[in-house]
């Protein structure tokens, strides 16, 4: 699936905003926006479009983010898939094919775009150049990577009153995914144990 795939490797226009601000601004904004959600959690919906617009994927599941770096995706049926991050290790689970795949977790936020909402804020302006824009309660940030070996070209992060509103990857060949937020609550007491992955009895395994 995508949405997990983007998230595990590497994550809606406005118009008439001002000029857009300088890189140093920027940055300042928006680590002080990410930091000050401790956990996440809500739903969201995931459209792909390729690069001439067409639909390619819709789907919508919910998250689970806690700093530092743990994160828990999940996807609806019919097309369920699950990731979970406990920091250091990450399991990717499709229940149609019983099958768990296991990796260390890359810390490179331009590799793995979810820890851009759950990962060490500090490290975003080693990692991307990056401009942003507001009017009124919409702040919208654009984050291009400056490491060539990346899977998207181009991400974009919006906020609306304080809160992560959606997310926009684009690649090199201009396919496009959009992930729409929504019943977003902020530093929630979250389980510790929603971030660990028990594996399914018959499960496959593979370990990368």
């Amino acid at each position: 699936m995508r949405l997990i795939r983007l998230l595990l490797i590497a994550a809606l226009g406005i118009a008439a905003l001002p000029a857009m601000a300088d890189d140093k601004a920027s940055v300042q904004r928006l680590t002080q926006m990410l930091d000050q959600a401790q956990t996440i959690t809500g739903r969201f919906s995931q459209l792909t479009l390729d690069g001439s617009g067409t639909q390619l994927q819709e789907t919508s599941g919910d998250m689970i983010l806690k700093r530092p770096g743990l994160f828990r995706w999940s996807t609806d049926a019919p097309m369920e898939q699950l990731l979970v991050s406990n920091g250091s290790k990450v399991w990717l689970y499709d229940p149609d094919l019983q099958q768990v795949t296991i990796q260390t977790l890359d810390q490179r936020l331009t590799h793995t775009p979810a820890l851009l909402l759950s990962g060490d804020v500090s490290k975003i302006s080693s990692n991307f150049e990056i401009s942003h824009k507001e009017a009124g309660d919409v702040v919208d940030f654009t984050l291009k990577p400056k490491a060539k070996d990346t899977l998207f070209d181009s991400l974009r992060l919006s906020f609306r009153k304080g809160v992560i509103n959606d997310m926009q990857l684009i690649d090199s060949v201009g396919q496009r995914t959009n992930i729409l937020f929504f019943g977003v609550k902020m530093n929630q007491s979250v389980d510790a144990g929603q971030f660990d992955f028990k594996i399914p009895e018959g499960a496959d395994v593979i370990q990368e």
